[in-house]
């Protein structure tokens, strides 16, 4: 049982977006910092076209999609080789308005299946080994909502037999199972962040982000509880919440800053409020009490600041990563810069300390790596993957 145990902090799997705990944390432990001057060793490298789809790694296989001439594919690769497994494609437009455009929510792998959905609106299952469509449904549609400027942005997250979708102002549901819509919400612009589920006073509810609110709907029956006013210039809310305790953090940019709100049995209350820490669209991560993200727009400067959560107070900022994106592991920050370098540094609040960094990727690169058993996979917005051992 010890060894069991040891074994799944060393090597998890990746299977939603954001991981295993929804936090952008792994738990694997065992990753090596000591790297070769050219940089850790390089598994695999493909292309999947344009897109900022995150990879998922889950029973040997990784999912990500990108677009090509006007079309969509989901990829479906060894994860260990990069050998392709299978594929599926489908009409969509590149859409690409103040940005590369292609995909930008990730695959959802639940146990033998695998759930995609496209900017458009396109929610489809697949059977995860062999790429089998068992539906596929145009949720905005059947739920008559419009789609927002960027097009769907949150991945799809699935909750008992409910898949979950941030698809009108409060999000929808299907059954995961038939794809049979359950619940729906009003038709006026979804944020681009992810539902996140959590219990509150006993009862489950999804925090989802609008144009205009964060809310918290009854996963049950989609009824709103509250809503809290969170404007930006844009109609842009993309990073996600993160939860501690009784109290959530959002951000977004824009100006707009972060806050912290206490959990009530009605609309949340103030904490704190700040301009100084603003993920535009790169979640930041919780460890130990301390926020560790990117702040500020693709227009404007950018750093990779470290927040106490309680106070919102700057503890430190450090250059060099532009618009990149992180996630953790254990104690360590793996950070992939703008430019495409990949970097692990200390997950501490009195100072940043890098202890590897190395070049693997080439051109934009907006996506959260991703960790799964001692490899990290990261890609471009060019769809330039690659699959690099830490081990």
């Amino acid at each position: 049982m010890l060894t069991a145990a040891c074994a799944r902090v060393e090597a998890e799997d990746w299977p939603r977006w954001r991981g295993p705990t929804r936090d952008g944390i792994s738990r694997e432990s065992q990753l090596s910092v000591e790297w070769p001057a050219a940089g850790p060793p390089v598994l695999w490298r493909a292309n999947v076209g344009t897109g900022f789809s995150s990879i998922v790694v889950a029973s040997g296989r990784a999912f990500t999609l990108g677009n090509r001439d006007n079309t969509d594919t989901v990829y479906c690769f060894e994860a260990e080789t990069g050998d392709t497994r299978w594929t599926h494609s489908y009409e969509a437009p590149l859409n690409d308005k103040f940005f590369d455009g292609g995909p930008t929510s990730t695959p959802t792998v639940d146990e033998n299946v695998v759930y995609t959905l496209s900017r458009a609106g396109n929610a489809i299952c697949f059977d995860a080994a062999s790429g089998e469509v068992r539906w596929s449904k145009n949720i905005a549609e059947e739920a008559s909502v419009r789609v927002p400027g960027w097009g769907f942005g949150g991945s799809p997250v699935v909750f008992g037999n409910k898949l979950l979708l941030a698809v009108g102002e409060t999000g929808a549901a299907v059954d995961k199972r038939t794809g049979e819509l359950l619940w729906s919400s009003a038709d006026k612009d979804a944020g681009y962040a992810t539902p996140l589920p959590f219990q509150h006073d006993g009862n489950w509810l999804a925090l989802i982000a609008s144009g205009k609110y964060f809310h918290a709907v009854d996963i049950a029956t989609g009824e709103e509880q509250w809503r809290y006013k969170w404007l930006t210039r844009f109609g842009c809310n993309a990073a996600d919440p993160i939860l501690s305790g009784d109290t959530v953090f959002i951000s977004s940019g824009y100006n707009r800053g972060s806050a912290l709100l206490k959990l009530t049995e009605g609309e949340p209350e103030d904490v704190w409020k700040s301009k100084d820490f603003q993920n535009q669209f790169s979640s930041s991560v919780l460890i130990d009490g301390y926020l560790y993200g990117i702040d500020g727009d693709t227009t404007g400067e950018r750093l990779l600041k470290c927040v106490e959560l309680a106070s919102g107070k700057i503890q430190w900022s450090e250059s060099g990563f532009g618009s990149g994106a992180l996630i953790a592991a254990g104690s360590h920050l793996i950070i992939l810069s703008e430019t495409g370098e990949l970097a692990v540094a200390g997950a501490s609040p009195t100072e940043f300390k890098s202890l590897a960094k190395a070049t693997v990727l080439q051109g934009k690169c907006w996506t959260a790596p991703t960790l799964a058993h001692g490899r990290v996979y990261c890609r471009s917005a060019d769809g330039d993957v690659v699959c690099v051992d830490l081990k």
